[in-house]
């Protein structure tokens, strides 16, 4: 799956990877202020359905919805096509342009190579 959830989109996703499985009511009164409107978020929940990011489970009268995609693995597709549209897909520049862009220090990444170092020795 590689779409890209709109702003609003993400919002109601951004909720529903907290809860995990919750109806429209549940949803709408988890999500931050100003909080959208009950119908504004089962449009949301149409839209992410058709989509794939989320399935649906009736019981009853009741919806249940779940996500389909994880949080980790969306964020992952996302890191991955930014880097492919703005960094000839190259991680190295990705990195390269955060620490000169001050989001990530040396030390973070002297940390993070560490963690990694420490991982394959694991594995």
């Amino acid at each position: 799956m590689n779409k890209i959830l709109t702003k609003a989109e993400e919002q109601v996703m951004q909720t529903l990877w907290k809860l995990q499985r919750a109806g429209l009511r549940e949803i709408t009164e988890a999500m931050s202020e100003p909080k959208p409107h009950v119908s504004t978020v089962a449009t949301m929940l149409k839209i992410l359905t058709d989509k794939g990011f989320i399935s649906v489970e009736a019981l009853g009268r009741m919806h249940f919805y779940s996500p389909t995609i994880s949080k980790e693995e969306y964020s992952g597709q996302r890191i991955e096509g930014i880097a492919r549209s703005y960094f000839d897909g190259s991680f190295n520049k990705v990195i390269s342009y955060m620490v000169k862009s001050k989001n990530v220090s040396i030390d973070d990444l002297e940390l993070l190579v560490e963690q990694l170092k420490n991982k394959n020795k694991r594995s």
